[in-house]
């Protein structure tokens, strides 16, 4: 079943505001990962996020940095 044009331009235009970063654990780190966002009901994209989030605010980091457009 083919997307609809204006639901692919929807994502699209979603898609060209998100960044997409990368990590590829050992399958036990991952299946714990998996298992700990399973067990707090997110996804484990919204589990890592929260996980990097909270880091930085602890460590004082920016949770945005301004770039040149």
């Amino acid at each position: 079943m083919a997307i609809p044009e204006y639901k692919r331009r929807g994502n699209d235009k979603y898609n060209a505001k998100c960044d997409r970063i990368s990590a590829r654990p050992m399958k036990p780190v991952g299946a714990a990962i998996r298992a700990a966002a399973a067990a707090a009901g997110q996804s484990v994209q919204a589990y890592v996020l929260q996980a990097c989030i909270e880091r930085m605010t602890r460590e004082g980091q920016p949770l945005e940095i301004n770039t040149p457009d």
